[in-house]
């Protein structure tokens, strides 16, 4: 179920809590689409008083005592975004077709083969100034914003206290919070489900009936699911689709090769994942819509009057024109995430002077897999942060660990009876002195204190970034920063125009570095040998009989991806899979 109606091919995925917090505000007006993380409430009412001073709306603030705060801020701030991009569309369609202005570079920045596209051109090389009007009136009538989409990492889902300590209902937790607020906008877009399933979030969707269609079976909010695979985009299809909720996209992210959070299949790689979802995207469709309307129908629920569509995306590690053409074209995708390259458009993204001068310089071995993460998932991490350098220091001084005051990712309760942050320094003094108290050997102690304090905050250290370019107050004096780029950024260096960026994505221009870079596959399927390597090596001499079938597995899947590789190898002549280093880290692979 193909759908060609966005005016870009590419999407921006979001970029951790605040690089792309107000990205819509900045691309939308273009037509292209990204994605806003509506996990950090603070975050979001500070962006919210910053763009109403920017256009003089006025702003009353929304405090932590008022009933439903955390919903109410994400609702406002959203309404604000769309507010504020309307008003930048309505206002381009005014303008006179000018070299240099929004409006010719919303047509500019199109893809050449694009419909639009080759209109403009046409209008550009019109003699008749009545006919020049006619397709300038045209093209005006078709500017569009891009979509603005949220995202709710399914993972983060507190539960929430009243001031005299007792529980919250479910409804009030992190994620159903956030889910209320977009569901509360005025925004008709989509909500990304990523990072697992939560069987509590999916059941609250029920509640909205915007996520179902209306009289005309149309949706006014629609559902992305993230999936790492085929098996789990059916299984969470299914369950979804069994509440009449339809999944509007299937957004396929690499295991490894992608920023922040990484969630390594079984070995399983990205190529075959796109194979198994071209060869059976039609029968899963027809599988979830005939699950959907029958839940529709006996739900007393309007049925979809028309076949829905459902897209399917694909993003991690893209990189050259030629990557990204070439696979939406064989895997018959709708669009290509492009991340971690949009870090280094400041037109774009919220990256503070200080990061983006360092990530504008960054070698490939500044960028690493870490276990920075609190949720206790590899974390894609970058040495030369503020928040790296300030983890380092509170270690020096021997107060390892950091305060907790969001407590979003406070989960732990090894030590407490209210969960808590394993990156806080209240767990980690904790932990440290458990690991010193058993009878271990004094560098095994040592291994594992270490690996305890590689744990960083990623509350304050993935927020700041904004608040800092936007010159808004940085609660706590906390000021360091976070950035998790996926391993791709190594192949880029320099700062770009948000012009430049799209126009490297569709051809006209190349802003790789000098550094050698194999194909996209070619540099997961090297992470992935990597990651298996580490994961073998971190369980010691003794490997028991579960450790053991599960590297098999994986193992196999790598074998099944390099040969899956060796049979596209006359499909990608334009853009060469490295023979040579297939070949190599098969021989890798071999040895372990």
């Amino acid at each position: 179920m193909k759908n060609n109606s966005s005016k870009h091919s590419f999407h921006i995925p979001v970029l951790g809590l605040s690089y792309s917090i107000d990205t819509p505000v900045k691309v939308a007006p273009f037509g292209i689409a990204s994605v806003i993380s509506i996990m950090d409430d603070d975050l979001i009412e500070s962006m919210r008083q910053y763009h109403c001073n920017q256009n003089n709306f006025v702003y009353t603030p929304i405090n932590k005592k008022e009933h439903d705060f955390r919903a109410k801020r994400i609702t406002h701030y959203l309404n604000i975004v769309k507010e504020i991009i309307d008003n930048q569309i309505n206002k381009m369609k005014q303008m006179p077709f000018i070299k240099g202005n929004h409006l010719w570079k919303y047509f500019e920045m199109l893809p050449q083969d694009s419909a639009l596209s080759k209109l403009f051109f046409k209008m550009q090389n019109e003699q008749n100034e009545t006919n020049k009007n006619d397709l300038q009136n045209q093209l005006r009538n078709n500017v569009t914003a891009g979509d603005i989409d949220v995202n709710i990492m399914a993972k983060v889902d507190n539960v929430n206290y009243a001031k005299d300590g007792t529980p919250l209902p479910d409804e009030f937790s992190d994620a159903l919070s956030a889910l209320r607020g977009f569901a509360n906008s005025n925004l008709s877009s989509s909500v990304i489900f990523s990072a697992g399933y939560n069987p509590r979030l999916y059941n609250y969707t029920e509640n909205f009936e915007d996520f179902f269609p209306d009289k005309n079976g149309v949706l006014n909010k629609k559902i992305i699911l993230k999936v790492s695979d085929y098996r789990s985009a059916l299984i969470q299809g299914k369950i979804l689709a069994k509440k009449g909720l339809w999944i509007s996209e299937f957004r396929i992210e690499s295991g490894l090769n992608c920023g922040g959070h990484v969630f390594a299949t079984e070995g399983i790689l990205m190529g075959p994942i796109l194979e198994e979802f071209k060869q059976n995207r039609n029968s899963l469709y027809q599988e979830l819509l005939k699950l959907c309307n029958e839940s529709l129908k006996a739900n007393g629920k309007n049925e979809f009057i028309q076949n829905p569509t459902q897209k399917l995306s694909a993003q991690g590690g893209i990189g050259t024109a030629a990557e990204h053409a070439h696979l939406i074209a064989y895997f018959q995708l709708d669009s290509a995430g492009w991340g971690s390259p949009f870090l280094l458009v400041p037109e774009a993204t919220n990256v503070d002077d200080n990061t983006l001068s360092q990530l504008s310089t960054a070698k490939k071995e500044d960028y690493y897999l870490s276990n920075a993460s609190p949720l206790g998932v590899p974390f894609n991490n970058f040495r030369k942060s503020t928040s790296e350098a300030q983890r380092k220091q509170r270690i020096d001084k021997g107060r390892a660990g950091s305060p907790c005051y969001k407590k979003l990712l406070s989960s732990n309760t090894e030590f407490t009876e209210k969960p808590i942050c394993t990156a806080s320094r209240q767990y980690i003094d904790l932990k440290t002195k458990q690991i010193n108290a058993q009878e271990i050997s004094a560098s095994q102690k040592e291994i594992q204190i270490a690996k305890i304090h590689e744990r960083d905050c990623l509350c304050e250290g993935l927020s700041a970034s904004a608040l800092l370019k936007s010159n808004m107050p940085v609660a706590h004096k906390l000021s360091a920063v976070t950035i998790c780029p996926g391993p791709n950024l190594a192949y880029f260096s320099g700062i770009f125009s948000l012009a430049d960026m799209v126009s490297h994505i569709y051809g006209r221009k190349n802003l790789n570095n000098q550094v050698d870079r194999p194909h996209v596959f070619i540099n997961e399927l090297e992470l992935y040998v990597k990651y298996l390597q580490q994961q073998i090596q971190e369980c010691g001499e003794i490997i028991n009989e579960k450790q053991a079938k599960y590297f098999s597995k994986f193992k196999q899947n790598l074998q099944l991806g390099i040969n899956y590789y060796k049979e596209l190898l006359n499909n990608f002549k334009q853009e060469p899979l490295n023979t040579l280093i297939l070949s190599k880290l098969e021989l890798q692979l071999a040895t372990i």
